[in-house]
């Protein structure tokens, strides 16, 4: 068996023709889109993450606006620049990358967040939401997952529905941004859900939970810890992990690798996601989705309708 590769640059760009579409209608209401993203530090990955978003703001019509900070910026300077963002008109949406430096605070920073524009769900009002399976704004990776099964599955030629309902999904991995809200979205489609983390990768028992899985999403953040052992045969493998290896010490040049190890697990999968382009590049476009959302949802509250 040699598993199906599904091609995530394929479904991501049928995504955004849908929000380029959706931002050029708000703007013939009046209405714009905007992102701010806030980074303390220099994080390598932070970087390029913003550099995609904003070849995709032009895409489709959204401005990204980048601010970066010091990465010895106290926790109070932070929130100012939070608080500024969420006054700021030109801004519909903000997003905080992470990681942050180990001295600033993700709680603190996140709940200062306007929810109105927290885009990925951090603050605590959203999450919540998210929890009690009414979102204001799915986080992009745990959606892009779910939208990605669910177009293959179309493709397939199965009902989704059915298949949720009698299918056992593992996620591995227990981030707050992802895993735990892939979780919450597992439930949502009536699934059976387990929820595991690499930590069991230590005691040998990792193999025990995914082996089970009809469905085996990675989102440990550990290349290559998922290996053939860990598949059941005729699996699908949705791998989330977005990991650079450092493949020469002199130039400092690195790949991009999964959680998988793709190489050895296709040959016993039905189909899995590619690391790049499989999830990630429908991470970014749903991500500008969310803007779109938050862009309505601020007119709507503006004009005293909907949640605040």
């Amino acid at each position: 068996m040699t598993g199906e590769v599904i091609d995530g640059r394929k479904i991501a760009d049928v995504l955004k023709h849908d929000v380029a579409r959706n931002v050029d209608e708000l703007r013939d209401s009046g209405i714009t889109c905007g992102l701010t993203t806030i980074q303390v530090g220099d994080d390598f990955s932070s970087q390029t993450y913003r550099s995609r978003l904003r070849k995709i703001g032009r895409e489709v019509g959204i401005e990204v606006r980048d601010i970066v900070l010091d990465a010895t910026t106290s926790p109070g300077e932070v929130i100012d620049v939070v608080r500024a963002a969420n006054v700021d008109p030109a801004t519909t949406g903000i997003l905080v990358l992470r990681p942050l430096p180990k001295h600033v605070s993700e709680a603190e920073i996140f709940q200062e967040l306007a929810p109105i524009k927290d885009i990925e769900s951090v603050h605590p009002e959203n999450a919540g939401l998210l929890a009690l399976g009414v979102p204001r704004y799915v986080p992009s990776t745990a959606a892009s997952v779910f939208h990605v099964l669910d177009e293959w599955l179309t493709q397939a030629g199965e009902q989704a529905s059915s298949f949720y309902h009698r299918a056992r999904i593992v996620v591995v991995g227990r981030s707050n941004n992802v895993g735990k809200p892939l979780v919450s979205l597992a439930y949502a489609r009536q699934a059976a859900v387990e929820s595991v983390d690499e930590w069991a990768s230590h005691t040998g028992r990792l193999s025990s939970h995914t082996r089970r899985a009809d469905v085996l999403i990675c989102a440990a953040g550990k290349p290559g810890l998922i290996q053939a052992e860990h598949v059941r045969a005729g699996a699908i493998v949705l791998d989330v992990g977005i990991n650079h290896l450092t493949v020469d010490e002199v130039s400092g040049a690195t790949r991009i690798v999964g959680d998988v190890a793709f190489d050895a697990v296709i040959n016993r999968v039905r189909a899995i996601t590619p690391v790049p382009g499989g999830v990630g590049p429908v991470t970014d476009v749903w991500l500008m989705g969310n803007v779109v959302e938050a862009s309505r949802a601020g007119v709507l509250t503006t004009s005293g309708q909907g949640r605040r």
